[in-house]
Formats: C-alpha cells, sequence, structure tokens
C-alpha cells in the first residue's frame, strides 16, 4: 500500500505556536487542573477553542483562565456541605512537630511578641474589643486530628486544639450571614474563607498543636486549621479578622490560585 502525504489542514497554523503563554499561566492551569475540571491535560489548541481566541492574545488566554478558575469556585461553594465532617485519625498517626511552610525559610521569620499580642476585629461585627491570648485561652476548646492538604501535593495529619471559630463568631456578634471572613498575620499574609466555611463544625481558631501550646514556626498564638480548605487557606499568626461582604482576596488567591480552595 502507497503513503500518502497528509494533505495541509485548514485548522493548523501556518506558523509555530508560541508555547511561552502555557509557562505565563501555568500555576493557574495547575490548578485548574488539580481540581480535574479539565481532564486529559490542557493544551494550546484546547484553550483556543474554548476561549474562541487566539492563543498569542495573552489578554485572552488570561481572561479565560481565570474566568475558568471562578466557575471553579463558584461550582465548589454550591457543592459544599456545611455539615459533612472530614475524616479523623488516630493520635498515632499525628505528625510531631508539624509541618512548616510559608513563602519564606523558617530562618528568616520574625518572632511574635506573644505577650503583647492581640486580635483585632473589624467589619460586620457588634463586639470590636480586641482578644488577647489569655482572653482566648479561656474559651472552651475542641480538639480535632484532621489532615493537613498543601496545594503543592503534599499532607500530613496533625493534632489541632483551640477554639470553636463558629462559637467565636457568635460570641462576638458577627454577621453569620455574611458572605466573607477576612484574616491578616503578623508577617503580612492575609487570606479569606467563605462564611459557610467558617461556621462549619471543623473550624477552628486553633492554639494547641499535639495538646501543647502552638510553638513560633507553626503560627504561635493564633491560626486557623479548618479540615474543608487546603493549607494556604489556613493562615498563621493571625493578628485581625473581618467580616464583610464585599471580597477581600488573598495573598495567593490575588496570584491566580482558586479562592474556595476546599477538599
Amino acid at each position: 500500500m502507497s503513503l500518502r502525504t497528509p494533505s495541509s489542514s485548514p485548522f493548523r497554523p501556518k506558523a509555530r505556536i508560541d508555547q511561552s503563554v502555557l509557562e505565563e499561566n501555568k500555576r493557574l492551569i495547575q490548578l485548574i487542573d488539580r481540581r480535574k475540571l479539565l481532564r486529559g491535560g490542557l493544551s494550546l489548541g484546547a484553550i483556543s477553542m474554548l476561549a474562541g481566541c487566539s492563543v498569542t492574545d495573552r489578554s485572552g488566554v488570561q481572561s479565560f483562565l481565570r474566568t475558568v478558575s471562578e466557575w471553579n469556585d463558584r461550582a465548589q461553594a454550591f457543592l459544599f456541605r456545611p455539615n459533612h465532617l472530614a475524616p479523623t485519625y488516630a493520635p498515632s498517626q499525628v505528625v510531631k512537630p508539624p509541618r512548616f511552610n510559608a513563602w519564606y525559610d523558617v530562618e528568616d521569620m520574625d518572632p511574635v511578641d506573644v505577650p503583647n499580642w492581640k486580635l483585632e476585629l473589624a467589619g460586620l461585627i457588634a463586639d470590636k474589643r480586641p482578644w488577647t491570648a489569655r482572653q482566648i485561652a479561656e474559651l472552651p476548646e475542641q480538639d480535632m486530628i484532621i489532615r493537613h492538604i498543601c496545594v503543592e501535593g503534599w499532607d500530613y495529619i496533625g493534632h489541632w486544639g483551640g477554639v470553636s471559630f463558629r462559637q467565636f463568631l457568635e460570641r462576638i456578634g458577627a454577621d453569620l450571614n455574611a458572605k466573607y471572613v477576612a484574616f491578616k498575620c503578623f508577617d503580612g499574609y492575609y487570606s479569606s474563607i467563605d462564611m459557610p466555611s467558617a461556621l462549619h463544625p471543623q473550624t477552628i481558631l486553633a492554639t494547641k498543636y499535639a495538646g501543647q501550646p502552638i510553638t513560633e514556626p507553626f503560627g504561635s498564638p493564633l491560626r486557623l486549621r479548618t479540615a474543608v480548605k487546603l493549607g494556604f487557606k489556613n493562615p498563621k499568626w493571625i493578628t485581625a479578622i473581618e467580616v464583610r461582604n464585599t471580597y477581600p482576596g488573598g495573598y495567593w488567591e490575588d496570584q491566580g490560585f482558586n479562592w474556595f480552595s476546599g477538599i
């Protein structure tokens, strides 16, 4: 049988496609793919067909990818079950100490002045008086052993203790019908979560790890721990909490990470 020379396709571009557009948006593509919205890989052809734009149009590609990411957020929020509990584990499985994670090395971390630390409150909250570490330690404690899952692919099982975030929000008179809870941290980090996740039974303001006060590298004196979010949605060294209805963004979210980031 003779071989036929393939005829040129009218859909094949005449010039070589610049692959750099994928590299520039690599983080956003990985986040979309991690949620399994686009299975089987994301190609330049798929982007151009779905987006209805040329792959050389960087603003069009970026706009399309962000639209998919935002749709992903809305889909996750719709599917979220506010009373569904995440798996818990045995004390023998707990990793000690917990794993340090930040955008900088542990050696570059500035210490928190815990005796003079205060938690500031803002936004849709009736009682905005600041809290000290001692006041928070006097509140009823909740204990849970859950899995911490990082967006980078690693995980560990941790034993966390602290105050039910729902009970804390109720105590300070927060508007529980508001959309967002935003956090500011000592190291300049900031993040936010949706109110239903804040009210989840496995969301706490953590002050202890494995029965002992959280130590300096891991978020002392206060950090968020929730079983329903990826690791970067659990801010450490919290200095301020704000309840609001306008979108607050976040350190990684403003760089392209999915905002909802549920698990």
